[in-house]
């Protein structure tokens, strides 16, 4: 399966990751290795996660990682899962 990461998902993460650099840069860089390192490993196991709280389909699903939800659409036709989006579940009305 190939790992599609959709535009809201990048801009969004851009914007957590230089709330986390203003900090510590390695820090930063530390959370984006391994929220990349468990998106890939989805392409093993893909319905490994809940069903989705915030999209009503079957298909989406939430990888919890670090305080923060990162839903993904699993395609079986087109043999891909696309990240959609990351968010705090507190500011989730924030970031729509």
């Amino acid at each position: 399966m190939q790992i599609i990461r959709a535009p809201k998902y990048l801009y969004c993460l851009d914007t957590i990751l230089d709330f986390i650099a203003q900090d510590s840069f390695q820090n930063s860089m530390n959370f984006l290795n391994g929220l990349d390192k468990a998106i890939k490993n989805l392409v093993n196991m893909p319905y490994k996660f809940r069903k989705s709280h915030y999209y009503n389909k079957d298909n989406v699903r939430d990888l919890i990682f670090k305080g923060y939800t990162i839903p993904y659409l699993i395609d079986k036709e087109k043999n891909q899962i696309v990240i959609l989006d990351i968010f705090k579940w507190s500011n989730r009305y924030e970031l729509s």
